[in-house]
């Protein structure tokens, strides 16, 4: 065994993204959307619905992400206790919820491309199905519902490719949401910008917690801008909002997201110049009892094999191995450079 100081030079770093797909489907689309009756009429009902990609009857079905509505009025749910806390239900828990995690103060609304908006729907997608964030550009949902007698669709996506940079909550990246696809718009709405003309964008993009928050306004729209979605905003009435958007959503049958994920990788070259690394502390090579060369042969011109690189510290502690596919071939003719990748 032979050591070797490493200097500064020996290390590069590098950093990659890397994409995948959200769903447990593999696939880049999710087509199908079920619910679990047990879920939906149980207490966590009240505050959200969970989504999955098959019915959950079955053991393979898996959740991908839950819909929960909010209300800054508390309407569209049943108030906790109307005498005493008259409007407070779980539609202003989740409103307020979200509104410390995104805007970090709870003194203030939400706000969709310059207009402001109290009543939300949010799709959190499910943390397993992300390792980092979701891949900005790569959302496109399809929302199909009926306004009069007529059936309306949206597509939406965030507008991640017509910014050069997001907004910014804190250190959490916002983009808008917007009729379109692939991360940019499509020319309808005031300014050709995906928004509608008079409730401002249609959500806030989400990518660094996972989630969507699409603005009740103007999904509600009675217009080719809208869908009529008739979210139910009175106080002290359950108006099963969550599941009206997940009907609109079942109706699309496309939600397509993928998620991002920086991989950082720390290069080390190992170097093994001709004069180095070139004798062995095998016992086949030296004797046991004189700790002398076995055989003269090898004393000018020593035969040895490179198998396992170690990364030690200075208090001699071992912290990594890196193992050759085979071993390398040492003598004072040969020079021999390793590249241990290190991933994290």
């Amino acid at each position: 065994m032979s050591f070797n100081r490493l200097e500064a030079d020996d290390f590069v770093v590098s950093a990659q993204a890397q994409t995948a797909t959200c769903w447990t489907t593999n696939s880049p689309t999710l087509t199908q959307f079920y619910t679990q009756s047990n879920q939906v009429n149980g207490n966590s009902g009240r505050y959200y619905v969970t989504v999955f990609d098959q019915n959950p009857t079955g053991s393979a079905a898996a959740a991908q992400f839950e819909i929960a509505y909010g209300n800054e009025n508390g309407g569209g749910a049943l108030a906790y206790n109307q005498t005493a806390a008259p409007g407070v239900s779980p539609a202003t828990t989740i409103y307020g919820q979200y509104r410390t995690l995104v805007l970090e103060d709870e003194n203030s609304g939400f706000v969709f491309g310059g207009v402001s908006g109290s009543s939300i729907y949010v799709l959190s997608i499910e943390r397993a199905a992300y390792k980092e964030s979701l891949f900005p550009g790569s959302m496109n949902l399809i929302l199909s519902g009926s306004i009069g007698t007529g059936d309306n669709t949206l597509y939406l996506t965030d507008n991640s490719g017509m910014v050069t940079v997001p907004t910014y909550y804190g250190t959490m990246r916002a983009y808008q949401v917007v009729s379109g696809s692939d991360g940019k718009s499509y020319n309808s709405g005031s300014g050709g910008n995906g928004y509608t003309t008079d409730s401002g964008s249609y959500g806030l993009f989400l990518p660094d917690i996972g989630t969507i928050i699409l603005n009740g306004n103007a999904l509600d729209l009675n217009s080719v801008e809208g869908l009529n979605l008739g979210t139910t905003t009175t106080t002290n009435t359950n108006g099963n909002n969550p599941l009206k958007l997940l009907g609109t959503i079942q109706s699309g049958s496309s939600f397509k997201l993928n998620s991002e994920e920086t991989i950082t990788s720390d290069y080390i070259f190992v170097r093994a110049r001709n004069s180095e690394f070139n004798y062995s502390e095998n016992p086949s090579y030296l004797s046991g009892s004189t700790g002398e060369v076995i055989y003269n042969y090898f004393i000018n011109n020593p035969q040895s094999y490179i198998t396992t690189v170690g990364l030690y510290n200075d208090g001699n502690e071992l912290l990594a191995t890196a193992k050759l596919s085979r071993p390398l071939l040492k003598n004072f003719t040969k020079e021999a450079l390793i590249r241990v990748k290190l991933d994290f």
